[in-house]
């Protein structure tokens, strides 16, 4: 893979709609939505990554870890890294259409197969956008995630069953699409979801459901309460709420109360696999990447795609041997650094 060229190609092909900067942190795009930035004042985008910089790693070398394993699982299924591609769509308003939905969403399902992970798809105000996602998870023998948006209980049991024709390993809601701007402008009612309303789709399935875009204690209890198999720290790439803090900010006191009870994953700014470990040693399970991954699809299909997400997994292991961690489950709070 040579990155050089695959970010050239791919700021070809998304031009006027992702600069592809050397740093993606939001400030270019700010305020692009429908596009690739952050809603508002962009600060909800920035503050993942502030909220990752603000954390530091202590250094260890004196220990056993020569060669770390950084394979896990999530549902049963064996992944090479806990680093999954997040759930995207739009590729029309948001990414330009230089490539089709289904071409997109195939490349980052394919590409994180092939890198030994998962590719998670989403749903969006084009019925084809969710249709195409199941269309690349069949072609990968059920190797993928939907997530469906907020939608009416009965719609989101009928994309939910759609989902299970096709063997997928489990299925979510991104409940922080609640307020998606280019929902609202293509007439797709999407809103908030009572506890017992998100108790009735998660009963609706026997499949492991995932509730994304938890940012509080509570929020994440409730998921609990409701059945959930696993929650997304996740403030939906700071494009529903100008002004939210970071995951990485509100994910160790969400961790520290319903780890063990539900798995925890997080998503965004991440950017290295240093970020991931950070995301893992802060509670996450395991973590999901989305903007660095348009840019390996557009700059280079699902080679691109399954490069990055390699990057990323030799960048965390070379990570973990430099904190002293053996295996995913040894990454500990004790890697990040606390000033006395």
């Amino acid at each position: 893979m040579d990155l050089k060229v695959i970010r050239a190609q791919a700021k070809e092909q998304l031009k006027g709609y992702c600069r592809v900067c050397p740093v993606c942190d939001g400030r270019a795009c700010s305020g692009e939505v429908p596009g690739m930035g952050g809603t508002g004042s962009g600060i909800g985008f920035r503050n993942n990554l502030k909220a990752l910089e603000a954390y530091q790693l202590n250094m260890r070398t004196l220990h056993g870890a020569k060669n770390p394993s950084i394979e896990t699982e999530l549902f049963g299924v064996p992944l090479a890294s806990p680093i999954m591609a997040a759930p995207m769509t739009g590729t029309p308003y948001n990414m330009g259409g230089a490539i089709s939905e289904r071409d997109f969403i195939g490349m980052i399902v394919s590409g994180s197969k092939q890198a030994g992970t998962l590719g998670w798809t989403g749903d969006g105000a084009d019925p084809a956008m969710y249709a195409s996602g199941l269309e690349a998870i069949a072609a990968e023998q059920g190797h993928g995630i939907p997530i469906i948006k907020p939608r009416d209980q009965e719609v989101i049991k009928e994309l939910i069953h759609r989902a299970e024709a096709t063997g997928v390993k489990a299925v979510g809601v991104d409940i922080d699409g609640a307020g998606l701007v280019t929902m609202a402008l293509k007439g797709q009612p999407v809103g908030p979801k009572t506890l017992d309303e998100l108790k009735e789709i998660i009963h609706s399935t026997k499949l492991p459901f995932i509730l994304k875009g938890i940012m509080t204690v509570d929020e994440a209890e409730a998921a609990v309460a409701a059945g959930a198999s696993a929650i997304v720290v996740s403030n939906h790439g700071g494009r529903i709420l100008d002004s939210t803090p970071g995951a990485a900010e509100v994910l160790p006191a969400i961790a520290a109360a319903v780890k063990g009870k539900i798995a925890v994953l997080a998503d965004g700014g991440v950017r290295s696999g240093t970020d991931v470990l950070k995301l893992l040693a802060l509670g996450a399970d395991g973590v999901l990447v989305g903007r660095p991954l348009v840019v390996g699809a557009f700059g280079g299909g699902a080679e691109g795609v399954k490069g990055l997400l390699e990057k990323m997994a030799a960048e965390l292991k070379q990570a973990m041997i430099l904190t002293g961690c053996n295996s995913i489950k040894e990454i500990h709070a004790g890697v990040i650094y606390k000033p006395e």
